[in-house]
């Protein structure tokens, strides 16, 4: 966040919870452009991670990814607890949609529910839209995705169509679905036969249809190839996108891949790209 503030005073209030970071506009005095400089804020923190990424692979290090969630509504926010433990926190089911918003992120990708697009006006350019209906919603809710701010901010993400190339090898891999935050007990087979620079396509050997998961499934992936390392064996994550594939196939974005498979899919990438 301190990376993602040189240009405008964004940031009200910034709280870490886990892996994530909460942020609030709005607190403690409101201001008729929060929902701007929320979205300004999210834009600036996907352009601060590009020239961090930049700075980790000069070290060898791995890269970053994250998603941005955001929405506009009330909340109850102050001191929550009791005399014994006291925490400034902020609670409310506008605070519970915002977290499902997020989760239907990949990383770079800024999503923003109806209400913010509409009280943050025109400026905020959206590149397209979906219907999801999150748990604990009632009805099906439009997210949009974002790209870019004009205005005053002026600020706008690269738009690049994403690139897969065909593998003369493919990779076999054993992968299972994921509801929240528990894991499926069924293990399907599979082979990654395309790579881009950000995810991969999977072929199942399930053509059936069984194995076809719908799109923002997330998913545990398992490289089976043979006489591999340790460290190529670890688990990899990631989320199923919305492309369209032959019957047996879907698409995935990488959400988490441990260094050294990053290393070794990123090395292939760049072999089979040119």
């Amino acid at each position: 966040v301190q990376a993602s503030t040189g240009q405008f005073l964004i940031v009200s209030v910034t709280s870490e919870d886990f892996d994530g970071i909460v942020t609030v506009f709005g607190v403690p005095f409101q201001r008729p452009d929060d929902a701007e400089r929320a979205v300004a804020c999210a834009i600036e923190m996907q352009q601060a991670l590009v020239a961090l990424n930049a700075e980790q692979q000069a070290q060898h290090l791995p890269v970053l990814a994250m998603g941005i969630g955001i929405n506009t509504g009330e909340v109850i926010v102050g001191n929550i607890g009791s005399e014994k433990r006291t925490k400034y926190g902020i609670v409310g089911s506008q605070v519970n949609l915002t977290y499902r918003i997020e989760s239907y992120t990949t990383g770079g990708e800024i999503l923003i529910s109806e209400e913010t697009l509409k009280a943050a006006g025109s400026i905020v350019k959206v590149s397209g839209n979906r219907q999801v209906q999150p748990k604990g919603v009632k009805q099906p809710i439009t997210i949009y995705e974002v790209y870019g701010i004009s205005g005053a901010y002026n600020l706008f993400l690269p738009r690049e169509e994403e690139e897969f190339f065909p593998l003369s090898g493919i990779i076999p891999v054993q992968y299972t679905f994921l509801e929240e935050k528990h894991i499926s007990e069924t293990i399907y087979q599979g082979s990654i036969v395309e790579l881009s620079a950000k995810g991969a396509k999977v072929r199942s050997e399930n053509a059936a249809g069984v194995s076809q998961p719908p799109a923002q499934t997330n998913i545990k992936l398992k490289l089976l190839v043979p006489n591999i390392p340790p460290e190529l064996k670890e688990d990899i994550y990631a989320k199923v996108f919305d492309k369209p594939a032959e019957n047996g196939s879907f698409y995935i974005h990488f959400t988490a891949k441990p260094p050294a498979i990053q290393a070794r899919l990123d090395a292939l990438y760049e072999s089979i790209k040119r």
